[in-house]
């Protein structure tokens, strides 16, 4: 079994991207629950037949659709030990949370975060800014809310995003009791980033309302456009009005390991609470999401409730208090760590920083590229490692028409198995988004991402829906 995957990862690139599931292999996972177990060969073999040729595609150097990474065989083994050894980490004296904690160690020092800092590992960024959500209710409320609950009636509590931060963070204010009306969703400047001036005035008038702002959220590559907020500005205006200030770092936040993305994340270290997953650009196999919180104080304060037969000791197997699951809301917690320090300390910072410095290079070159061909039109500055773009289509097309071909145009790249970009809408134009987050993809992926789109757009010109 592991020959078999150490060579599907080998030999990623003689493989399609992506391709149709059959409706026949989709019927074979709709069988009713068995009464007598199967071979593991035969298990095997299923899954070398219909489970392996159908995922996503994500490790695959083509892979250009959404911000997922493309793991490693380093990860993949580690993944294989955790699981061997099958450790919970909510808590207790054992050796796997102390790898957790050199996780946490390593991440105070690459974002500068103080020694009260405190890190967990969750299932991803949209769980981590759910957490922090929920620790800047507790900073603000008091612990009662705990108990309590939330009275928007007493204390109308605002927050505070871009347009183009993702939808877990409205999610999360949902989630935390807020509802999402009370997040409000500020216009973004020309460059995607939240506008500080517009910030201000929000601010500004809901105070005057009778709003009380408690949290900000700052971006470090938007989820369409790849922009980052101006997180010092940020974070000087947070400290100003008093909110807590976090920054959904999905795979941005790891730009801190390339010595060329670092500078454009200046303001990072300011910030109360950082999400951000190692699955993206760390390159670790899903899942491994983070978040980092300045004061570890105020994350217990929102998590701690140890049940009595939680109950802890100085010494034995109960000891080591707190926990890990006093920082956050899961008792069972899988060994996520192992794979992320398997990660980190086999490549090292340098080779990691270099692999997200590559992946933003991929992304200019894809840029100049499409300069080169006036068939094509870049629709937003490339701020890190993500392309939006258009084929122009015929030059008589309505923005309905236009819109229409180029969302059929990402669909056939996709079914083609030579790239898979995604779509996005970018100022109400439905663009193909190229996302380059695998240590595989190379210029040559890029240059066939190219091809592919002026090849399958003239085909597409010809068809009775666009001709």
């Amino acid at each position: 079994m592991l020959e078999d995957i150490l060579d599907y990862t080998q030999h990623l690139r003689q493989r399609p991207v992506w391709q149709p599931i059959p409706n026949e292999v989709k019927e074979r996972f709709v069988e009713k629950l068995p009464a007598q177990g199967s071979e593991l060969s035969g298990l095997h073999q299923r899954f070398l037949t219909e489970i392996m040729p159908y995922s996503i595609g994500n490790s695959h150097p083509g892979f250009m659709g959404w911000v997922q990474g493309g793991g490693t065989p380093v990860g993949m083994v580690a993944d294989m030990l955790a699981a061997g050894l099958n450790a919970n980490v909510g808590g207790r004296e054992q050796i796997p949370i102390a790898v957790e904690k050199q996780i946490e160690t390593w991440m105070r020092e690459l974002f500068h975060f103080p020694e009260t800092a405190h890190g967990l590992f969750v299932t991803g960024t949209s769980l981590a800014n759910l957490i922090a959500v929920l620790i800047a209710r507790t900073k603000h409320l008091g612990g009662q809310v705990r108990r309590n609950g939330i009275d928007q009636a007493s204390q109308k509590l605002t927050a505070y995003t871009s347009t183009g931060a993702h939808g877990c963070v409205s999610q999360a204010m949902d989630l935390a009791g807020f509802g999402t009306t009370a997040l409000r969703q500020i216009p973004v400047n020309e460059r995607f980033e939240l506008d500080i001036a517009q910030l201000k005035a929000a601010i500004k008038a809901d105070q005057a309302a009778g709003y009380t702002p408690f949290l900000i959220v700052g971006s470090a590559g938007t989820v369409d456009v790849g922009a980052i907020d101006d997180l010092a500005a940020l974070a000087e205006l947070a400290k100003r009005e008093n909110c807590w200030f976090h920054i959904d770092g999905a795979y941005g936040a790891l730009g801190m390991f390339s010595a060329q993305i670092a500078p454009k994340l200046a303001g990072i270290e300011l910030a109360d609470s950082i999400a951000f997953d190692f699955h993206k650009w760390g390159q670790v196999p899903y899942d491994a999401g983070y978040i980092l919180v300045r004061d570890a104080a105020d994350q217990l304060a929102t998590f701690a409730a140890p049940a009595n037969y939680l109950k802890r000791e100085t010494r034995g197997m109960a000891a080591g208090s707190p926990w890990p699951c006093d920082f956050g809301p899961d008792l069972s917690r899988g060994f996520r760590a192992l794979k992320t320090w398997f990660t980190i300390a086999n490549f090292g910072a340098d080779k990691l920083g270099q692999i997200i410095t590559n992946t933003c290079e991929l992304a200019h070159y894809l840029a100049r590229q499409i300069a080169q061909h006036p068939q094509l039109t870049l629709m937003a500055p490339v701020n890190l490692n993500i392309v939006c773009f258009r084929h122009n289509g015929n030059a008589n097309f309505s923005l309905e028409q236009r819109n229409a071909f180029n969302a059929e145009l990402v669909i056939a790249l996709q079914e083609s198995g030579l790239v898979a970009p995604s779509s996005t809408t970018v100022n109400q134009h439905i663009v193909i988004r190229a996302a380059f987050v695998n240590h595989r993809t190379r210029q040559f992926d890029v240059d066939r991402l190219i091809e592919a789109t002026l090849k399958l757009g003239d085909e597409l010109l010809l068809t009775p829906q666009f001709s």
